[in-house]
């Protein structure tokens, strides 16, 4: 069931976004306190393996091995997340503001293990301590594409109404963004997160994240957890010669 004043087009759920109450206020706030204490023994485990990775860039790569990013949080506050450095030095000054895609040209060769492994990601677990990111939740994004993605899909603010996650249903279930119907997909496992987060997804998804790690295809873990699945939808008109440039070789379209 759709709230009043809102309504679903081609799948989405569209109009004012509902009160914050209905996202389950106090459940969030057991989240912040239990993942506190997950983070912390996550951090204490993964500092050796951190402190490895960024002597290993830093040995290959010019310039500092962390790297650091403006991203939007939750209700649309600006923050700042770490991550270890993949990408060459300077990068985005020759390329410009683009997704990442299959054989990008910007990745270092270490970078690429990073990446496949997700290592890179690891400073963020700072950024949950911080209490500006959640271990599960949609993704954030940057500003400027957040920008663009809107002119396409009004409800994709709803997703700044919890805390953005180091690993999501979305993340999970769908692999990299290859065009705007895949962030029309994913957009759609962020809303059915954003009405159905609780003690009994969020634990599910954490547990299935140590599939998705191995590249364990997302319909498989779909029936195992039991999340569901939505197909592509038909493609539309409106987002036709929409979106952010790639910087892929393989897939010159939108890539994340």
């Amino acid at each position: 069931m759709v709230e009043p004043g809102r309504k679903v087009i081609s799948g989405i759920v569209t109009g004012s976004p509902p009160v914050r109450s209905t996202y389950k206020v106090p459940y969030d706030r057991i989240k912040v306190m239990l993942e506190l204490g997950v983070v912390t023994v996550l951090l204490v485990l993964a500092s050796p393996i951190m402190l490895l990775c960024l002597i290993a860039v830093r040995l290959g790569s010019k310039g500092s091995p962390l790297y650091s990013q403006k991203r939007l949080g939750s209700c649309g506050r600006i923050i700042t997340i770490y991550k270890i450095l993949t990408m060459y030095e300077d990068c985005e000054r020759n390329y410009g503001l683009m997704w990442s895609g299959p054989g990008d040209p910007r990745v270092t060769p270490l970078g690429r293990i990073l990446r496949a492994t997700h290592l890179d990601e690891l400073p963020q677990l700072l950024n949950v301590v911080r209490g500006e990111m959640s271990l599960i939740g949609p993704r954030p994004e940057r500003p400027e594409i957040v920008g663009q993605l809107e002119r396409c899909f009004p409800a994709y603010r709803d997703r700044l109404l919890v805390r953005p996650g180091l690993s999501g249903l979305a993340q999970i279930l769908q692999g990299p963004d290859t065009s705007l119907h895949d962030v029309q997909t994913k957009l759609r496992y962020d809303i059915y997160y954003l009405h159905n987060h609780g003690f009994w997804l969020d634990p599910r998804i954490g547990l299935a994240s140590l599939l998705y790690l191995p590249r364990v295809p997302g319909p498989i873990i779909a029936r195992v957890f039991r999340f569901p699945i939505y197909d592509f939808l038909p493609a539309e008109a409106g987002l036709q010669g929409e979106g952010i440039a790639a910087s892929s070789r393989v897939r010159p379209e939108y890539a994340n």
